[in-house]
């Protein structure tokens, strides 16, 4: 069997991580061995934040929404109870980006969720009513 010299492979191997790690600081960006070490954590890193930064736009988005609800003279949770009584299906996406945009459309949802509100503490036990209203199974 023929003989297998790897150092082109090899090479490239290498150069390919050390150009990954060309920014990083110190031996990071210089030797092979710590450059491998810290591409792979920054890949981990890279993977984990991707998911994890969908979770911080739910979260500054539901504090623009409980901002501009308290503005309106209402807390976060009932906002969103009035919307889900009156039916109203709006992400919070969508709900922080009128409060931002258009407080007078933002405005008008707040009035909305505080009617259902209301009705529904008008006849009583708000999960009874709640339940009744939703179609059964």
């Amino acid at each position: 069997m023929a003989r297998v010299k790897r150092a082109v492979n090899a090479q490239k191997k290498r150069r390919e991580v050390l150009e990954q790690a060309s920014g990083y600081r110190g031996q990071r960006s210089r030797l092979y061995r710590k450059a491998k070490e810290q591409v792979t954590h920054s890949l981990v890193y890279a993977y984990r934040d991707r998911r994890a930064r969908k979770g911080d736009f739910r979260r500054l988005w539901i504090q623009r929404v409980n901002a501009a609800a308290r503005e309106n003279g209402m807390t976060y949770n009932r906002f969103i109870q009035g919307l889900k009584l009156a039916g109203v299906e709006v992400d919070r996406r969508i709900l922080a980006d009128l409060a931002v945009n258009d407080p007078a459309a933002f405005a008008a949802l707040v009035a909305t969720a505080k009617s259902a509100v209301r009705n529904v503490a008008g006849s009583g036990d708000a999960h009874a009513a709640a339940t009744a209203e939703s179609p059964a199974a």
